[in-house]
């Protein structure tokens, strides 16, 4: 899917993807000049493993840079949600124990911020965008979008991240790391 994307959007002779396992990188050690994750982590289970293979990979001077969805005031997420659909399916680490996680990796924090507001603020805006210009729930979806990812359960999944989110459950990160030189 992401070749395909590439090609309709014209970005293929810049784009490259490889699979691979993120607890198993498939790079030679000091690869990259930027490791960016964006909303995985709470998929991975030996999150020390994730963090050594990022650190390991990257270039002596390198950034690790992340945002992600943790664990919030220690009640139960509501399920399903986009990244798991039963308990067993989710790995959400607390803000301070990832942060602690990446830290321990040998990475050296330049920043880390909660962007919680921003996201509700922004799921806000965007539901009042939605039904101001008349949008309702049984409209068809857009070609492109999360649901081809999320499958059948993709509104419920969606709202439920919401109420989490919004109700502290939930919260999300920001954060860059340097590797030292």
């Amino acid at each position: 899917m992401a070749n395909a994307l590439s090609r309709m959007t014209r970005l293929s002779d810049r784009t490259r993807f490889q699979a691979g396992d993120a607890l198993e990188l498939p790079f030679a050690a000091s690869s990259f000049d930027v490791v960016w994750t964006i909303q995985m982590q709470m998929n991975i289970l030996d999150k020390r493993r994730l963090y050594s293979g990022i650190a390991r990979v990257l270039r002596p001077g390198g950034l690790f840079v992340c945002q992600e969805i943790c664990a919030g005031n220690g009640e139960p997420i509501e399920l399903p949600v986009p990244w798991a659909s039963r308990p067993n399916q989710s790995h959400l680490a607390d803000a301070e124990s990832l942060r602690g996680l990446i830290r321990g990796a040998s990475l050296l924090e330049r920043t880390w911020r909660d962007i919680t507001a921003d996201i509700v603020a922004a799921r806000k805006a965007q539901q009042a965008k939605a039904q101001a210009s008349g949008a309702s729930g049984s409209s068809a979806p857009p070609p492109l979008g999360m649901h081809l990812v999320l499958g059948e359960q993709a509104a419920v999944k969606t709202s439920n991240s919401g109420r989490n989110t919004e109700a502290g459950r939930t919260v999300f990160i920001q954060g860059v790391f340097d590797k030292p030189v």
